[in-house]
């Protein structure tokens, strides 16, 4: 058992960390079985409620699982391993296709709206104590989401989007609790959730979004959160449908003390319209990151939400890194002012690649998925072999293993670079790795 990886330690804090430590280092492997609690504390010499503490510690923090009777193990992607693990080396003179970024050539130039905000900032400078959310940024976030149908709320700002997701997830459920998310959905939230604790209830996605009847299957079973990506959904591109968004408020209002999390990462590089579910449940949240359409390196996100979770939120924050720089957002106000992105124009851009793509599969009897966004989701019957097929003939993309727990097998295609003259050969590779006939499955 455990490959004779001999588990070391006196306290639980002990116990744990070795454990932690050997999963990290890949001497535990995902999957693999930890000796029974009575077992281990007599090889330990300690009592079986220190293993049990540790065991408890373990879970809490994404690394363990425990599955009654068959013990604990290793989870098959334990939060010290990462999903951004689970990709390809991309050789030299390998198209990456794989990596999720947006077009460095879409995103504005940074350096003027900084160097006004570092000047502002010499002329009005931000000590401790003072407000944490730049003024002019909060009246221009406020002002477009009011037009986008967001209910009125305390404002937040936040340094991404999964850090204000987790924030939101700190302030309302404790280890144990189940939250519904996206299958296939975002491979960083579906290390997050696990890694604070709690449990993940997949919930199907087409392109209009999450399925209602997954997701009123995940409430009944006693999910007490769920996470909707509004639209730009990573790796589908699904965007919540005004239909689907009605569908999915009858379904909350059904169970109106869940947490329900909004992520609309992908606002100002959509032309689709935003359809909130927001105020249908007691406790709500909606979060915007600038990272798709100003850059990631910004790390500035926009939080909004009920009473009470925005000032939990901002109340943990104040205890923690207080606030995010006020230069960063007076930086992005100035940008928002002034209309750095064309925003459909930048919509547009990656509308056309994502579509040169699909069509072009399509003419090769490839079916594939990209409604909005960054990505194109392809269903195939072999991930490892389309992925391996594929970097053969010059092209790497991102494994949907990184994205998916339950669901079918596939691949995401970033289109972002992709100009539409490569989306022909890129199709053809694609229609080649899969083999004749090989069309994928739904989502």
């Amino acid at each position: 058992m455990l490959g004779e990886y001999p588990i070391k330690g006196r306290r639980a804090a002990e116990i744990a960390a070795d454990v932690e430590r050997a999963v990290a280092d890949g001497a535990l492997k995902p999957g693999e079985p930890l000796p029974p609690m009575r077992e281990l504390a007599v090889r330990l010499g300690v009592n079986p409620n220190t293993v049990a503490a540790a065991y408890r510690t373990l879970r809490e923090r994404g690394v363990i699982e425990t599955a009654g009777r068959r013990g604990s193990r290793v989870r098959p992607r334990p939060a010290t391993t990462g999903r951004e693990y689970i990709g390809v080396d991309v050789p030299e003179g390998v198209r990456d296709l794989s990596n999720g970024n947006p077009d460095p050539a879409l995103l504005p130039a940074l350096a003027p709206a900084f160097a006004a905000a570092a000047a502002q900032s010499d002329r009005e400078p931000v000590l401790y104590g003072d407000a944490p959310v730049e003024p002019e940024l909060e009246r221009q976030a406020r002002a477009v989401l009011s037009a986008d149908g967001v209910p009125d709320g305390p404002l937040a700002v936040c340094s991404g989007s999964l850090d204000a997701i987790e924030r939101v997830l700190a302030a309302h459920l404790k280890p144990g609790d189940t939250v519904a998310v996206e299958d296939p959905g975002w491979g960083s939230l579906l290390d997050l959730v696990p890694a604070l604790g709690l449990r993940t209830a997949p919930v199907g996605v087409d392109d209009d979004g999450p399925l209602p009847d997954d997701v009123r299957a995940a409430l009944a079973a006693g999910a007490r959160a769920v996470i909707v990506t509004d639209r730009a959904q990573n790796p589908t591109g699904a965007a919540v449908s005004a239909a689907r968004a009605r569908a999915l408020r009858s379904v909350l209002r059904e169970h109106p003390e869940t947490l329900l999390i909004e992520d609309d990462h992908g606002h100002a590089i959509v032309d689709l319209p935003l359809h909130p579910l927001a105020g249908v449940t007691r406790h709500w949240a909606l979060v915007r990151s600038a990272a798709k359409a100003y850059g990631p390196d910004l790390r500035l996100a926009v939080l909004t939400g009920d009473d009470v979770t925005l000032d939990r939120v901002r109340g943990r924050q104040r205890l923690g890194p207080g606030w995010v720089s006020r230069i960063t957002q007076r930086a992005v106000a100035r940008l928002w002012a002034e209309g750095a992105v064309d925003v459909p124009a930048v919509a547009r851009a990656y509308g056309s690649r994502r579509d040169a793509l699909i069509g072009a599969l399509a003419e090769r009897g490839v079916r594939a998925h990209g409604r909005s966004g960054l990505n194109v989701w392809i269903p195939v019957p072999d991930e490892t072999g389309a992925v391996a097929r594929l970097l053969q003939t010059g092209w790497a993309v991102a494994p949907g293993a990184r994205f998916r727990m339950g669901a079918a097998p596939g691949v995401r295609v970033t289109v972002s670079t992709l100009p539409e003259s490569e989306a022909g050969p890129l199709a053809q590779a694609i229609a080649s790795a899969l083999g004749a006939g090989g069309v994928g499955r739904p989502v």
